[in-house]
C-alpha cells in the first residue's frame, strides 16, 4: 500500500484529503507545519508528499527546498495543493522541484488522478539501462542521471519525463495535449499551460544544450539534431 503525507493546516481540507485518499487505497498522514513533517520523515519516507505553501512556521517553498536537499528525501515526488494559483508561484514550484502542481479548489477525482500519475511515472524501470544521446546532452535513463559537457544538470522528477519523452520521440512534433497525455498521463483541460511551464525551466537549467528543444509554433514542441 502505497503512503502519502498531506501537509496542510486548514483542518477540514486536510480531513477532506486524507479521507479521499484512504477511500482510494492510500495509507495516509495529515501534518499542519513542516516541524511535524519533518519528524516523521526522520522515520518513515512516504511515496508521496501533497504540499501546501501557506503554513505557519517554514512554508511550503522552505519545506520543498529541505526535501530537496536532503539526501534521503531528495526523491520523494511532491504536490503542491495551494490557493496561490498565479504562474509566477508555479513557475517558482515547479523550478524548485515540484512534481506538479494543483490549485485550489480542486476536485476529488482530480487529485485522485493526479496522485496516480505521478506515482505510476516515479516507478523505476530496473530492467532498463539505456543511454541517450544529442550531442554534448546525455541521459541515463536507468540512473536517471542527466549531463551536459560531463556536468550533472539537476532536474526535478517531472522534469526528467519530459527530456526523456521528448529525446525518445526525437525528430517529431509533439502536440501539448500529447506531452500532457504521455506525460502527466492526464488530459484535463486547460493544463497544456503546465509543458510550456516544464520546457522553460528545463531549458534554462539545460544552458546552451536546452536549444535542442523547438518550439513548433501554435502546436508543441519537438527535439531535433
Amino acid at each position: 500500500m502505497k503512503t502519502i503525507y498531506c501537509v496542510e493546516d486548514d483542518e477540514s481540507i486536510r480531513q477532506l484529503v486524507i479521507y479521499a485518499l484512504k477511500n482510494n487505497g492510500f495509507e495516509t498522514k495529515g501534518f499542519e507545519n513542516g516541524n511535524d513533517l519533518y519528524t516523521e520523515l526522520h522515520h518513515t519516507i512516504p511515496d508521496l508528499i501533497l504540499l501546501d505553501i501557506m503554513l505557519p512556521g517554514d512554508d511550503g517553498y522552505k519545506i520543498l527546498d529541505n526535501i530537496r536537499k536532503n539526501h534521503n528525501t531528495k526523491d520523494i515526488p511532491v504536490i503542491i495543493l495551494t490557493a496561490k494559483n498565479s504562474e509566477f508561484d508555479k513557475v517558482k514550484g515547479l523550478d524548485m522541484g515540484a512534481d506538479d502542481y494543483i490549485s485550489k479548489p480542486f476536485g476529488v477525482m482530480e487529485l485522485i488522478s493526479r496522485v496516480n500519475a505521478v506515482l505510476r511515472r516515479s516507478l523505476k524501470t530496473d530492467n532498463k539501462d539505456s543511454i541517450l544521446s544529442i550531442d554534448n546532452l546525455i541521459v541515463d535513463e536507468n540512473k536517471r542521471i542527466v549531463t551536459v559537457d560531463n556536468r550533472e544538470v539537476n532536474l526535478t522528477f517531472k522534469e526528467f519525463e519530459l527530456l526523456l519523452y521528448l529525446i525518445r520521440n526525437k525528430n517529431m512534433v509533439l502536440s501539448r495535449d500529447k506531452i500532457m497525455n504521455e506525460v502527466w498521463e492526464t488530459d484535463f483541460e486547460g493544463e497544456s499551460r503546465t509543458v510550456d511551464v516544464h520546457v522553460r525551466t528545463l531549458r534554462l537549467k539545460l544552458g546552451d544544450a536546452g536549444k535542442i528543444i523547438q518550439t513548433i509554433r501554435n502546436v508543441g514542441y519537438k527535439i531535433g539534431g
